[in-house]
């Protein structure tokens, strides 16, 4: 009885309706390679914004649009701020240096131990 159960078609899997009247959009390919020479070809519609970049499918690179040059980014980044910067945006190096003479000093007399117990 299990076996006849909806047999002959896959449910979901195909449309019943046709193709007749339906107008697929226009539609361009797009080529991007990467730095590695990996082309990627992208179809896009004619009416969509054709993005400069595209991550590379084989190894995750980023690809440029194929005959074009690398985009320059309009604004220079950051470096980012380290621990240090940060150390010596409130303290000079004098100040540094005492207070490092300071805690080696304990450390060697062994006040910081006792201190901590």
């Amino acid at each position: 009885m299990a076996d006849r159960a909806l047999r002959g078609m896959t449910i979901g899997a195909k449309s019943m309706e046709s193709e007749e009247g339906v107008e697929f959009a226009e539609r361009q390919t797009v080529t991007y390679e990467c730095p590695m020479a990996h082309l990627t070809v992208v179809p896009m519609s004619v009416e969509a914004d054709v993005p400069q970049t595209w991550e590379c499918g084989e190894c995750g690179q980023v690809a440029t649009l194929r005959g074009e040059e690398e985009p320059e980014d309009e604004e220079p980044k950051k470096a980012p701020r380290t621990h240090w910067d940060m150390l010596l945006e409130r303290r000079s190096l004098d100040e540094l240096k005492v207070l490092l003479d300071e805690r080696l000093e304990l450390l060697r007399s062994g006040e910081i131990y006792r201190q901590r117990f």
